[in-house]
């Protein structure tokens, strides 16, 4: 994909985010994925990776190929396809809803939270909601944002669409489940590599604009101590950027997980405005990119592919 066609659609994501009146009216991209990720994995999931394999195969040649009867819509199609699948303005309005809610009240806060999060949320304290919820920016930047422009870059259309369908079955079908165990290892494989690079970019990208520039080398120790291949990388950038400590024993259907803190000496007692600084991060985080794109634009003229 042209870098002119990327920097227009984060800009029109950033400005528009999710229109209401569209998505109440016809059922948004995503949905479909997880439709179809849905009833492969009710008449096709036999518990094993073979099956599981098969429908990865059959969603990729879907993705791509509608990736290609649509790029043939001409540069604003694939502006407007390419929006749609961005999610920068939607995570920033979830995460600021649970900062307004925090300062409202607890039982709020635990509800909004619940939205973005697969965390038990009934028992958390005002910092654990605070925690979860700049976690999930970190993670959702990854890969709402960052990952998918970035393989709309490598790939137009098809490549974001692959990305979009392969993290949608990952979050249906790639937990370690008796039911998706097998079926989902090849989504949960895929998803893992497909966010490989984008992960450590966005950690990279919190890491030059949050000033914590000597804390590289911590970034990298405490995201490989991540139970996530991946989710630790811009995690700790984060957690380094705004000096708080992250990750953290956590509570996932009834059973307490004692998971390692990500920046174990920094603040633990986090609130309402801590979210909202991490809001500030990501937007900061997105201008980078898209400077990143223009530079790119502008210095390697050939990048244009026209």
């Amino acid at each position: 994909m042209a870098p002119w066609v990327l920097i227009a659609a984060m800009a029109l994501d950033a400005l528009l985010g999710e229109p209401r009146w569209l998505w109440s009216r016809a059922p948004h991209p995503a949905v479909l994925m997880g439709r179809a990720i849905g009833w492969a994995d009710r008449h096709v999931n036999n518990n094993t990776r073979l099956a599981g394999l098969i429908v990865v195969i059959a969603l990729v040649i879907i993705a791509v190929t509608s990736g290609l009867i649509l790029s043939q819509l001409g540069p604003l199609a694939e502006i407007l396809f390419t929006a749609i699948l961005l999610a920068q303005k939607s995570l920033v309005q979830h995460i600021k809803i649970v900062a307004r809610d925090l300062r409202l009240s607890l039982p709020s806060a635990r509800a909004s939270v619940a939205m973005i999060v697969s965390r038990n949320t009934a028992d958390m304290t005002p910092p654990d909601v605070a925690r979860a919820a700049i976690e999930s920016g970190a993670e959702n930047l990854s890969d709402g944002v960052i990952a998918p422009a970035f393989w709309a870059l490598i790939g137009g259309l098809p490549g974001i669409l692959v990305y979009k369908i392969i993290n949608t079955a990952d979050s249906m079908i790639g937990y370690r489940t008796p039911r998706h165990e097998n079926f989902g290892w090849a989504a949960a494989r895929l998803d893992d590599l497909l966010n490989w690079i984008p992960a450590r970019l966005t950690a990279a990208l919190f890491w030059l604009t949050g000033g914590a520039h000597g804390a590289w080398p911590a970034i990298i120790t405490e995201a490989r101590r991540h139970k996530s291949p991946n989710a630790g990388w811009p995690e700790a950038a984060l957690a380094r950027a705004l000096n708080i400590a992250l990750a953290g024993p956590r509570v996932y259907h009834g059973i307490l997980q004692d998971l390692p803190w990500v920046n174990p000496m920094g603040r633990h007692a986090l609130s309402a405005t801590d979210i909202e600084k991490a809001v500030h991060h990501l937007w900061r985080v997105w201008a980078l990119f898209v400077i990143l794109l223009l530079l790119f634009l502008l210095l390697i003229p050939a990048a244009q592919f026209i």
